[in-house]
């Protein structure tokens, strides 16, 4: 009779662990599709969720309940695209550094709702907030400045710096060094104008040109056909002023545990360029700017496990001819989306 109840209970005990080891199995699998999801919708021309849903073994409606999923657990927000910064006149990028405190919640808030802000972090370090901005050009540049010195006002500190960038390397994960514009090619106002509604106003499904076309009539009183914006979409995107369209995630929450400023100087100053055009080839750098400094390249870099880090930068210092770096650790992304080429 003991014999029997401990056979029992050894069966019953293995067909638990099976069951469990089914269920990790199926987790995994799970966590594996999520991240293979938001890598596939990262694209060169509008993403095909039927294309995509086939070449990941699910069906159309898996891929939108998937999507339902993320968006529910604050993984994903919603779609955009990454502009070329060197379509003319170019895109001005702008670090901006900041001395605050804790008891100044007030500027952080404000900083956010600049829409030109893509990038609000808390960091270790002299200063205590640094900040990345996009402007279409230099009028706008001057307005936004307006407004921070105008925040900056309220600061107990009053203390930040302005940095702008001479040259853009890599911008959210994309090599620009490896795409070429015609030399030819003009942007007017429109361009611009479907551009930036193609960047801010996408939600987690895709634009149409029906819904574009309404914003134009109602925000700039402009008559535009589906057609003429569906030609200059695709303008847009075969002359690379679209580099990809991607989606907007949060990197915690997809495995990317680890955020670092560096900044890099390298041994021979004649030689920024062929060592940017180096770091641009590693997945962990996934913006790098050329700067008037004496660290003149400005790399954020990503990694999955912060211990990593060590890693990444012992392998610069046999791999590349540096002369030294700064490092500054992000404790807090403050502005949570982003929408960097996974890898």
């Amino acid at each position: 009779m003991c014999k029997t109840k401990s056979a029992i209970f050894i069966q019953t005990i293995i067909f638990l662990n099976i069951n469990y080891l089914k269920i990790i199995m199926v987790s995994s699998k799970n966590h594996i599709k999520s991240f293979e999801i938001l890598k596939k919708v990262n694209t060169k021309s509008k993403p095909n969720i039927s294309k995509i849903s086939k070449e990941l073994g699910i069906t159309r409606q898996t891929f939108q309940n998937k999507f339902e999923m993320l968006k529910d657990k604050g993984i994903i927000k919603n779609f955009t695209i990454n502009i070329n910064p060197n379509i003319r006149p170019n895109l001005k990028y702008v670090i901006l550094e900041i001395k605050t405190n804790p008891k100044e919640p007030h500027i952080v808030e404000d900083l956010l709702k600049i829409p030109q802000m893509k990038m609000l972090d808390g960091i270790f370090g002299e200063y205590s907030l640094i900040a990345l901005f996009v402007f279409n050009d230099s009028d706008e540049f001057n307005k936004v400045l307006l407004k921070v010195d105008e925040i900056m006002g309220t600061s107990f500190f009053k203390k930040y710096q302005i940095i702008e960038a001479i040259k853009v390397f890599k911008t959210n994960g994309i090599d620009v060094t490896a795409t070429e514009l015609e030399i030819d090619l003009n942007l007017d106002q429109t361009d611009y104008n479907v551009l930036k509604i193609m960047e801010n106003e996408q939600n987690l499904k895709l634009i149409s040109t029906y819904e574009i076309s309404k914003i134009f009539k109602k925000r700039y009183n402009v008559e535009l056909s589906q057609s003429t914006i569906y030609n200059r979409i695709k303008k847009l995107e075969e002359s690379s002023v679209i580099l990809n369209y991607s989606i907007n995630f949060k990197p915690k929450k997809v495995g990317f545990k680890g955020k670092f400023i560096v900044r890099i100087k390298p041994k021979d100053s004649s030689k920024y360029s062929e060592l940017a055009l180096s770091l641009v080839k590693r997945d962990e750098i996934v913006y790098l700017f050329r700067m008037g400094e004496q660290y003149g390249l400005f790399a954020i870099v990503r990694v999955k496990r912060i211990e990593d880090f060590g890693d990444f930068i012992k392998n610069l210092y046999e791999s590349e001819d540096m002369e030294d770096t700064y490092t500054n650790f992000v404790l807090d992304e403050l502005k949570p989306y982003t929408n960097f080429k996974m890898f």
